[in-house]
């Protein structure tokens, strides 16, 4: 066989496919990044991330708010410089460390000139199209007998709107989506194989998975559990636990030898708390309330007095807590538009027609809806095992800790190629499937009954959000509607 038909037979071959998906999946996200190159960055997170990453970069350690950064940021906003304060910055526990540190791989080679922010996009824009075969490897992972579902999840990710522009943004994201499928990978894996070195592996990427995003400690308990309980690998449970402990603990000492007392690899939960139980606060994000204590430099007076404060706002009034964690589900399942609003009515885009921002806004808000619904289903058509129940467990340890301390809607994009995953055995299945399901068992009904009331809960939160910002849609669908100047 020729050089030639070898390469067409293997392009044509299902092996191929994830990379063909890939290929495909980068060239959108190229295209994004190219055509927004000259795109900088504001005084938000991505402006922190950048400080810390240029920092460690010129070896002055996990610092922020060097003086240059500080006379800037004070044209904006009234923060007084702190006493005894360090030129190069104040060495700081506020942000996980994974992904700052990720930023200056990319400026060691790059340097810290404008370029810094294009050649940082199109690095997580190769690092984000991985997600594609990552979610193709997965699926067959956990539903063998399912290769369709395996190319449709594939797909799925691979065009989806809002995680194909989402290398422009300098923000945690980028990095823990792919450590947080290659965990996954890792322990499906690890599973099947029963060897040693792989759940040694799958330690040490739930460990880094936490340094990006503390919030993933939940399911990396969860994991260990699932192991030493389900798979019935006691010993290898246990090491899994050594080698997070290992990989988390050194930031905590750090952290803890920083603030004087102990600390978890970040100290932003008093601040988060704050916002979460504010007596103002709906269980989201909110920016005016978001500025009271981000004045304060030092971290740990911040986080002593936000979780203070949180606890006060509990105190106070008890009977808020089920309100505020139904609140915070209803906008972790919310509607991807925060984004859209934001850079439009900042006047990013300048003017749009009517027509064509809602056809703009339909395509960037419908993936979701068809992807999450249809979950829903994929759930009760699944069979369930030992390993699969792994992506149950991702699901329940992710989204817990957000229903108690806070929900937006661009969390839940962390889930997308899962929901992928279960949405791709409904598309495939069909209503043949769903039929099966029904007429098999008692159980099926009782799946199928929970799937439709789940569905209606979902569309009934998508209504609801929409009518209760109704006043603030009219306004961006308006002849200035460019110019309103949303916060985000």
């Amino acid at each position: 066989m020729s050089q030639t038909n070898f390469l067409q037979k293997f392009l044509r071959s299902e092996r191929a496919l994830p990379w063909r998906a890939f290929v495909v999946a980068l060239a959108l996200r190229l295209i994004v990044v190219f055509i927004l190159r000259a795109m900088t960055i504001g005084l938000d997170d991505m402006f922190q991330y950048d400080m810390l990453a240029r920092s460690l970069l010129a070896g002055n350690g996990y610092r922020w708010y060097a003086q240059p950064d500080l006379y800037l940021i004070q044209q904006y906003f009234e923060i007084p410089t702190p006493e005894l304060y360090d030129p190069r910055g104040i060495l700081t526990s506020f942000r996980p460390p994974l992904y700052p540190a990720f930023l200056a791989l990319v400026y060691f080679f790059t340097g810290v000139g404008a370029q810094r922010f294009f050649i940082a996009r199109l690095v997580q824009a190769i690092l984000n199209a991985l997600l594609v075969p990552l979610t193709f490897w997965l699926t067959r992972k956990f539903f063998p007998d399912q290769p369709k579902a395996a190319r449709w999840a594939a797909w799925a990710v691979a065009f989806y709107p809002l995680l194909a522009i989402y290398p422009l943004s300098l923000a945690t994201e980028n990095l823990f989506f792919v450590l947080l499928m290659l965990t996954l990978l890792t322990l499906a894996t690890a599973v099947e194989s029963r060897q040693t070195r792989f759940f040694l592996l799958s330690g040490l990427l739930i460990g880094l998975t936490a340094l990006t995003r503390s919030v993933f400690l939940a399911f990396g308990g969860l994991a260990v559990l699932w192991v030493f309980f389900a798979i019935q690998e006691r010993r290898k449970a246990l090491l899994m636990f050594i080698v997070v402990s290992l990989t988390v603990l050194p930031w905590m000492a750090r952290n803890t030898l920083l603030h004087g007392r102990l600390t978890g690899i970040e100290s932003a939960l008093g601040y988060d708390l704050y916002v979460g139980y504010h007596p103002e606060s709906e269980g989201t994000f909110k920016y005016g309330i978001s500025l009271d204590l981000m004045p304060m430099l030092d971290d740990g007076l911040r986080d002593e007095i936000g979780r203070a404060k949180a606890w006060e706002f509990i105190q106070a009034d008890p009977g808020r807590i089920p309100y505020l964690a139904f609140r915070r589900l209803g906008f972790f399942f919310g509607l991807e538009r925060r984004a859209l609003t934001y850079f439009y009515s900042n006047n990013f885009f300048g003017y749009i027609p009517t027509p064509l921002l809602l056809g703009i806004a339909f395509l960037v808000m419908a993936p979701f809806v068809l992807v999450s619904s249809s979950a829903v289903f994929g759930l009760a058509l699944g069979q369930w095992n030992k390993k699969n129940l792994l992506l149950l467990l991702l699901i329940f340890g992710y989204l817990l800790p957000h229903i108690l301390i806070l929900g937006e809607d661009r969390f839940h994009l962390s889930l997308v190629p899962t929901f992928s995953i279960l949405a791709a055995l409904c598309w495939t299945g069909g209503r043949q499937a769903l039929r099966t399901r029904w007429s098999g068992s008692r159980t099926g009904k009782i799946a199928l009954t929970l799937a439709l009331l789940a569905t209606a809960g979902l569309f009934s939160n998508w209504v609801f959000e929409l009518i209760r910002d109704a006043g603030q849609l009219a306004l961006l669908l308006g002849p200035t509607g460019n110019l309103t100047g949303f916060p985000y």
